[in-house]
């Protein structure tokens, strides 16, 4: 069968919210941690390189999550008056 397009086997990474990652991490640490001594060095190596990837999306995270300021606020400090919300033509 033929992918469409979008699908997840068209070789995208996937787009995780802050939470799941978040989530991956802890996941991740713990995987770490309860590994026997006996694991493969390059499967430990790889859930480290994971760990430290994670932790430095997350550190930039805060940074890319701040909103732009909005056009409202003034140079003052103060907040300019709303637009009054747009009214229904009166059907007659």
């Amino acid at each position: 069968m033929r992918a469409f397009h979008g699908q997840m086997s068209d070789n995208q990474p996937i787009r995780r919210s802050l939470a799941e990652k978040q989530k991956q991490l802890r996941d991740l640490r713990e995987t770490l941690a309860n590994m026997k001594s006996h694991t493969a060095p390059a499967l430990r190596d790889s859930v480290q390189k994971r760990i430290r990837q994670l932790e430095a999306e997350l550190a930039a995270a805060p940074a890319m999550k701040a909103p732009p300021a909005r056009g409202r606020d003034t140079a003052a400090g103060e907040r300019a008056p709303a637009r009054s919300p747009r009214r229904r033509p009166e059907r007659g």
